[in-house]
């Protein structure tokens, strides 16, 4: 199959890249399989067609309130930003509130606006002035490998009670699963060749100077570098051209 939809069709294709069924790759499928998650793994961590923007919502529990974190899902991986925290949505109607919050980080029209961009831009930075002095932001620390979401001091204080809403802004990766087009990028593709055919050199390195048949010597040593240099280059390419600005607060 041409275009790759499982982890089973990746390796087909990659194993054709680099010669099969012409020349035998030396490989075993859980070697292979294993080089899969890894491209992956790092595809997720680092490229932008890897996760989509969303927001979470979460109803606070007693245990919630007991252990002083929220537990969430573990295909999250960046927590940007918390709004402020409502109490069941039946407090008075809060200026600041998330309808709010959301339509300003959101707003993109100016066909309605009279004004040039930079009063426009004036006009968003005081907005946020007034809603950082009025209202301010929950202090959250997300921590990845524990699928934890800290909020610090409300918990302690009872600011958070069984029955509040808490809403993020969450950053989540697709799920390859589901959505079989992962597993046709270009740059995974290219990643996970690299990866099976360093372990391909790998796998052959021990019989290095043995002479063949017909005095040909496998060269694993050879591929094995060959390999490692591609790898280096694709992530220093994904860094470059395909990685998120690092410009957005986390936790």
């Amino acid at each position: 199959m041409a275009t790759p939809n499982s982890k089973t069709t990746l390796i087909d294709y990659c194993k054709r890249r680099l010669g099969a069924p012409v020349i035998e790759i030396n490989i075993d499928e859980e070697q292979a399989e294993d080089r899969v998650d890894e491209a992956l793994e790092y595809y997720q961590e680092f490229h932008s067609d890897a996760t989509v923007k969303g927001y979470m919502k979460h109803q606070v529990t007693g245990t919630d309130v007991s252990n002083e974190y929220i537990s969430v899902s573990s295909d999250i991986i960046q927590v940007t930003k918390m709004f402020p925290i409502t109490s069941n949505f039946n407090t008075a109607r809060n200026f600041f509130d998330i309808k709010y919050q959301m339509m300003l980080n959101d707003l993109a029209d100016f066909a309605t606006f009279s004004g040039d961009v930079a009063y426009y831009e004036q006009i968003q930075q005081y907005l946020r002035l007034l809603e950082m002095k009025l209202n301010g932001h929950p202090i959250v620390n997300f921590v990845r490998r524990q699928n934890r979401l800290y909020i610090h001091g409300d918990f302690a204080d009872n600011d958070i009670k069984a029955g509040d809403f808490i809403v993020a802004e969450v950053y989540t990766i697709i799920n390859p699963t589901t959505h079989t087009s992962v597993f046709n990028d270009m740059w995974l593709k290219e990643y996970t060749t690299a990866l099976i055919k360093q372990q391909w050199g790998s796998n052959l390195i021990k019989f290095e100077g043995m002479q063949l048949p017909g005095g040909v010597q496998l060269n694993g040593r050879q591929i094995y570098d060959d390999a490692t240099n591609e790898i280096v280059a694709l992530r220093e390419r994904i860094r470059v051209e395909h990685e998120l600005p690092p410009d957005f607060f986390v936790g």
